[in-house]
């Protein structure tokens, strides 16, 4: 049978998660400026791989934040 995590790892485990997604954001923000200062310059692209990107870094976002709620709901 599986034990359930203590307050002090599941409160570890949760800012990993944050800062995952805090680096990630920050990715996506970087990825945005680059985009833009790209099609400034005349370069369209950019657009579309930089579009799939920025989707898949929301994808992972949405899915890490989805593991802290099922986490949280699982330990209550």
């Amino acid at each position: 049978m599986k034990q359930p995590l203590t307050r002090e790892q599941r409160t570890t485990i949760i800012y990993g998660i944050l800062c995952i997604v805090l680096l990630i954001v920050v990715l996506q923000l970087w990825l945005l400026t680059a985009t833009m200062n790209g099609y400034m310059g005349g370069d369209d692209t950019l657009i579309w791989p930089a579009a799939l990107t920025s989707l898949a870094c929301f994808g992972l976002i949405a899915g890490l934040l989805r593991y802290i709620i099922v986490m949280e709901r699982d330990e209550s």
